[in-house]
């Protein structure tokens, strides 16, 4: 930024506003509504609808208020158009918009030209929904990396939601608590969190529920985490008994929804490790975060690292231990003139590195995350790149 000058300049800028764009008339089929708090106070819904040809988008209402005003917000109007639907109701009817404007994120805008009134929605299982499920999950998992990347094109369309169908198999303990472990397409387990901890939301409950319910087949929407092992907070699912649909934050299901409400919690045993689930990838990951709270002044501080890159090198990763050793011996760097003084430090020597290594590791990251989501266990191209690219990144 401290060279760019016009186009170049406002390609790395970010916006102040959302643009909008017109979009025609849009018939639409609600999935699902889930609260949303914030760590600044705000608080709000989210309701989630997709298109004829199964474009995804989203009706919202956030503003300050926290986790109080998220449920009362449920229950109000949406504001779009003429429809008298509140935003659960919407998350399972449907609505036709004319006028309808677009953001490039999927927002619908609620301009004064914009027309909607109710219409019939869809179940699950009928068209035009029942399509989102039939994407492999890989390939959603491709999809949605490309999206939440932190390198991701600011005008990219898409979203971080898998729609899947799963086997239940219980709860499984963890070092941050406990999740769900369900089984997916081609037997790939995926572990299913909580999308918020509070208990004024349902999700904790509806979780600590479902896991004494193992066998129970249910399609499910989640939000997609980046991790080495498939991994998704619970958003949305079929009802236990098959019949509607639970929004995961806001409705509470009950043990008498269950196939079998006597029965306990079920902890399902010990699942195999992914295939990126010993990569030493984190020493890099860490030096590259720590850069941006404590500054290169931390890094220069470290001294020597050859026992963390002679780790990643055993790990199959020598570009990130190349990449580890000149980020911190840049860090370090001061040199000094004829008479001995401090010259000033290289940053833009080291702003090249800390970018470098930032990239990579987010690169890494991704191919590994990309390959736990496959049942043969291979890299699947993300960020746009190829494939090729991606399935080697110790190259």
């Amino acid at each position: 930024m401290a060279t760019a000058t016009g186009a170049e300049l406002a390609a790395v800028r970010g916006r102040v506003r959302r643009p909008y764009s017109p979009d025609g008339s849009l018939r639409l089929y609600g999935l699902f509504t889930e609260p949303v708090v914030t760590d600044s106070g705000h608080g709000g819904v989210r309701t989630w609808v997709a298109g004829a040809d199964g474009r995804l988008f989203t009706v919202g209402d956030v503003a300050p208020g926290g986790v109080g005003r998220a449920l009362g917000v449920a229950d109000r109007a949406v504001r779009l158009g003429d429809s008298a639907l509140t935003h659960r109701e919407l998350g399972r009817a449907g609505l036709a918009v004319s006028g309808a404007t677009v953001s490039p994120d999927g927002r619908l805008g609620a301009g004064k030209s914009v027309k909607a009134v109710t219409a019939r929605g869809a179940a699950w299982t009928e068209p035009p929904l029942a399509a989102l499920w039939e994407t492999a999950p890989a390939e959603q998992a491709a999809r949605a990396l490309r999206s939440t990347s932190r390198y991701a094109d600011p005008d990219g369309t898409g979203s971080d939601l898998l729609f899947l169908d799963v086997e239940l198999l219980g709860a499984v303990r963890e070092p941050g608590g406990t999740s769900l472990l369900a089984l997916g397409e081609g037997g790939v387990p995926v572990r299913l969190t909580a999308a918020d901890d509070d208990p004024a939301l349902a999700h904790r409950d509806n979780l600590a529920l479902l896991a004494a319910a193992p066998g129970t087949r249910l399609r499910i929407i989640g939000r997609l985490i980046p991790a080495t092992h498939p991994r998704l907070t619970l958003l949305a699912c079929s009802h236990p008994t098959g019949e509607g649909t639970i929004d995961l934050g806001l409705d509470r299901l009950r043990r008498a929804d269950l196939p079998d409400p006597a029965a306990p919690a079920h902890f399902a045993p010990p699942q195999p490790a992914g295939p990126g689930a010993q990569s030493p990838l984190y020493l890099l990951e860490r030096r590259v975060e720590q850069t941006v709270p404590a500054g290169r002044a931390a890094l220069g501080l470290l001294g020597d690292v050859t026992a963390e890159t002679r780790r990643i090198r055993r790990g199959g990763l020598p570009t990130a231990a190349g990449l580890l050793t000149a980020l911190c011996a840049s860090a370090a760097q001061r040199e000094r003139d004829h008479f001995g003084r401090l010259l000033p430090a290289d940053t833009d020597g080291f702003a090249a590195y800390w970018l470098a290594a930032a990239r990579y590791s987010a690169a890494v990251s991704e191919s590994l995350c990309s390959a736990a989501w496959n049942p043969t266990g291979e890299v699947q191209g993300v960020s746009g790149g190829p494939p090729a690219a991606a399935a080697r990144p110790a190259v």
